[in-house]
Formats: structure tokens, sequence, C-alpha cells
């Protein structure tokens, strides 16, 4: 029994090793360069405090529109979270088409998804206070 449980932290350890290692390729790994434009066009319209962009284009590789385009560049897909006071006054809607049209580039050159979290400061402050 002892052995057994030693064997199976040993395949455990490896494993988690090996999903580490791809890990720091995919989230680590130098941004390609939809998303670099991505965060110069967004950090010079919103000017914001806070703005985390995440390559979740490997995710979604096996979607028949990507399938099409032999898995995409690897840059088809991402999430944004972006905390910015250029959202005030605005809608859900207003924000996403802020962003929208500010990427509209990347979107002709092959850009597929973005899903979107937008805060001003204060509502984040807000939702942290909650948490």
């Amino acid at each position: 029994m002892l052995w057994a449980t030693r064997s199976l932290r040993i395949a455990l350890r490896q494993s988690l090793n090996l999903s580490r290692a791809m890990a720091s390729d995919t989230i680590l790994g130098s941004p390609g360069p939809v998303e670099i434009a991505m965060r110069q066009k967004l950090v010079t319209l919103l000017q914001p405090s806070k703005l985390i962009i995440t390559n979740e284009s490997q995710l979604h590789r096996h979607h028949a529109a990507m399938r099409s385009q032999g898995g995409g560049n690897g840059e088809t897909h991402f999430a944004v979270q972006v905390i910015s006071d250029a959202f005030k006054g605005k809608n859900t809607v207003q924000r996403h088409r802020l962003i929208y049209s500010a990427l509209s580039e990347e979107f002709s050159q092959g850009l597929h998804a973005l899903s979107l979290n937008t805060k001003t400061s204060e509502e984040a402050q807000r939702c942290q206070a909650e948490n």
C-alpha cells in the first residue's frame, strides 16, 4: 500500500510538472503581435488602472471556425479585464463598443472573439469591498 501511494505521488508530481511547463509556455510566454497591439491601443485609449489580457485561443482551437483556419494564428480569442475611469457614464454595451471599435483592425486580421470585463475604479472598489 505504501508503495502504491508513493508511486501515485510521483506520477501526480510528474503530471503537475508537465502541466506547469505547458502553462508557462502559454501564459508566461512572450505575447504575440495581436496581444501587443491590443495592449498598446487599449492603454492609449483608456489609460486603465488595471489591464489584464489573457490569450484563450488554445481553448477554442476545436471550434468549427478555428478548424477551418487550421486552428487560427494562435491569437484569436482573448479575455480582457480592464478598470478605467474612461468608462464613467457609459453602460456595458457602450464600453464594449468602445473596445471593439479600437480593435477593429485586429478583428479584420483574424481576432475572433473577446470576453470583456469592464469596470470603473469605483465599481472595482465596490466589488472588492463586497468580497
